[in-house]
């Protein structure tokens, strides 16, 4: 009798994510049968320093906007060792969406980023929590709603058509909704994570973006209460500060991008080349550049007669498509950077991993080529930028733990205080290709079916 071969992930799978993402099949490849705490480990190895002017330039300006997002939770010597550790394995969690912990998706996605932090014995990780979402996306879902399992509990007490009109960013002050959670307290199971939230009853936040970020900070504080690896949860308006800094200077290639009229050109074609090409699908396309945020809400922009205006909307925002105005309108709140030039100054041109879902996998992939696209390879620093940029860093970590029980049933077994260390057991010995259920998400995707079936058409 022969053993069984040892099992292999799905090959036409494997064949249609290689079609535009390589290195995340490389990375299902090389971890398939081994414990998705190594998977982990393995997202969060290390990333070759930058090396072309331009992507020095933006990892500095990262590495200072970072610096001043760390002053604000930790202590000196702590900032220096997090930001130490973020030079050697620049990695982002992303793909968050501004939501508590107690969503499902969320919670796994960032354990799993928890896991690669602690396999790799950093102090710290990032994750990106996108915030222009609405308080309520669908029915009593979205940053509004705290899930319980069997009901969910308006977070704020605000009411349903306020919720869907305002955004997670813009939305405030806010404080909790204290009679709702304590209307939960009478459960059992709740000690795992109502007191957290309780003790937060009498504050008052700016926005629900900041709320989110403080109660998600101190559930994690409450459930590894070792402090193994602190998670540092930055969101779009960090990546505003980003954008803002890129603009100070007309020779930053970022600034060229987007103000001098050939190279914007250009690089409308190329963002037009993708969006027309077979994988489309996958890139979000939904605003010019930059949201604009006005009456709490995140508000659709169009660039025309060189400004940036909400469609038909007379008396909406305009702002000038010119650099010191994008850059006030930047830093006062007024603007947020669109999904291709966050991943530009977070991760793309400062050579930083970005670990996403199966939607941003493929966009990331996309927005990496379409800078490449509007390159000069006359300029030699933008010909060492397209030399750096042949290797994409680019994973994906968004439901490859996907628990398929309410955050509330999973933490109710576990020892308080330990939560995520007794989790960390149970990860180191369940594979990844367990965990997806041999990429069962993958093959019910519709945009990854969809190319694949335009493949096997195509063949």
């Amino acid at each position: 009798m022969t053993a069984d071969p040892t099992p292999a992930p799905p090959v036409e799978i494997l064949a249609v994510l290689s079609l535009l993402c390589p290195e995340v099949v490389r990375d299902i490849e090389q971890n398939w049968n081994a414990p998705v705490s190594d998977y982990a480990r393995h997202l969060w190895r290390p990333v070759a320093r930058p090396a072309s002017g331009p992507a020095i330039a933006a990892r500095s300006i990262l590495r200072e906007v970072l610096h001043q997002r760390l002053a604000v939770i930790m202590q000196p010597e702590e900032i220096g060792k997090a930001l130490d550790e973020f030079e050697h394995r620049p990695v982002i969690q992303s793909g968050l969406h501004c939501l508590l912990l107690m969503d499902r998706i969320t919670f796994d996605a960032l354990l799993l980023a928890w896991l690669g932090a602690v396999e790799n014995g950093l102090s710290a990780f990032f994750g990106f929590m996108g915030t222009t979402m609405t308080m309520e996306t669908i029915g009593r879902e979205g940053p509004g709603w705290l899930d319980v399992g069997d009901d969910k509990v308006n977070l704020f007490g605000m009411g349903r058509h306020k919720l869907c009109r305002k955004s997670a960013c813009a939305a405030g002050p806010v404080t909790l909704n204290k009679r709702a959670l304590e209307a939960v307290g009478d459960e059992t199971d709740a000690s795992r994570w109502l007191g957290t939230l309780l003790a937060s009853q009498d504050k008052v936040f700016g926005t629900a973006a900041d709320a989110l970020t403080a109660l998600n900070e101190d559930l994690v504080a409450d459930w590894d209460r070792s402090g193994m690896a602190l998670p540092v949860f930055i969101d779009d308006r960090l990546a505003a500060s980003v954008v803002a800094r890129h603009l100070e200077h007309d020779g930053s290639l970022l600034s060229r991008l987007l103000i001098e009229p050939a190279r914007r050109q250009r690089l409308e074609c190329a963002l037009q080349a993708a969006a027309s090409s077979p994988f489309g699908r996958f890139l979000p396309n939904a605003t010019a550049y930059f949201w604009g945020i006005r009456e709490e809400r995140v508000r659709k922009l169009a660039l025309e007669n060189g400004h940036l205006i909400e469609p038909d909307r007379p008396n909406g925002l305009s702002i000038p498509f010119e650099r010191p105005h994008l850059r006030r309108a930047l830093l006062d709140g007024v603007l947020l950077p669109n999904l291709f030039l966050m991943f530009l100054v977070l991760a793309i041109l400062p050579r930083v991993r970005v670990v996403g879902g199966l939607r941003q996998i493929g966009y990331v992939a996309l927005f990496h080529s379409i800078l490449l696209a509007a390159l000069d390879e006359n300029a030699p620093e933008e010909r060492d930028l397209a030399a750096e940029l042949q290797v994409r860093e680019n994973a994906w970590g968004m439901r490859v733990i996907d628990e398929k029980i309410s955050v509330r049933e999973q933490l109710a077994g576990l020892p308080e205080g330990a939560l995520f260390p007794d989790l960390l057991r149970q990860y180191r010995s369940r594979t990844f290709a367990e965990t997806t259920d041999d990429l069962k998400l993958v093959r019910e995707n519709a945009r990854w079916r969809k190319i694949g079936q335009a493949e096997i058409k195509a063949s």
